[in-house]
């Protein structure tokens, strides 16, 4: 088959050759600019979605630590709880007949009651008194004449009280009968 092409048939089909070319140009470079957009998006994204990551490992750290400090916590007071009943049910017995208890005495005032003599002498030494100190028995001299002193004091269930383990040697009075 044979074409024959005339000036004016050549001349449209330069102008549809020039406007497809220009239409194509316009796509491309609205191609482009949707194509920049998509990936300006996707940097955002993902630069969203990496703070939340660090976010959420700093959060994660931050639970991991609250939840041991909350374990801690929970083990303490279960210990408490167990040595408050074991303190109420010591309570609740009362003073056992012989039951000793030490009471420490500042220049001869009631300082503190305390379940031994060695925890006594264990809080004078919180209070200044030399932690090597040798405690000595004392002697028939008030109990204001010492700084510290401490006294054994044992249950009678049959006055109901504590007395004096070592009650003081009676004195002498001159003249008296």
């Amino acid at each position: 088959m044979i074409r024959i092409v005339t000036r004016a048939r050549l001349t449209r089909l330069e102008d549809d050759a020039r406007t497809a070319s220009e239409q194509a140009r316009q796509t491309s470079g609205a191609a482009n600019e949707a194509f920049g957009r998509h990936v300006r998006e996707l940097w955002n994204v993902t630069d969203r979605a990496e703070r939340a990551e660090a976010t959420t490992s700093e959060v994660g750290v931050l639970l991991s630590g609250a939840l041991a400090e909350l374990s801690d916590a929970q083990q303490e007071m279960l210990r408490k709880d167990i040595e408050i009943r074991r303190l109420r049910e010591e309570l609740s017995c009362g003073p056992r007949e012989g039951e000793t208890v030490t009471v420490l005495m500042h220049h001869g005032e009631p300082h503190a009651v305390y379940a031994s003599r060695e925890a006594a002498h264990a809080d004078t030494a919180a209070h200044g008194y030399p932690v090597d100190h040798v405690w000595k028995p004392c002697d028939e001299r008030p109990a204001s004449a010492f700084t510290w002193r401490c006294e054994a004091f044992t249950y009678n269930p049959a006055t109901n009280g504590f007395h004096r383990a070592n009650p003081p040697a009676p004195r002498v009075l001159d003249g008296a009968a």
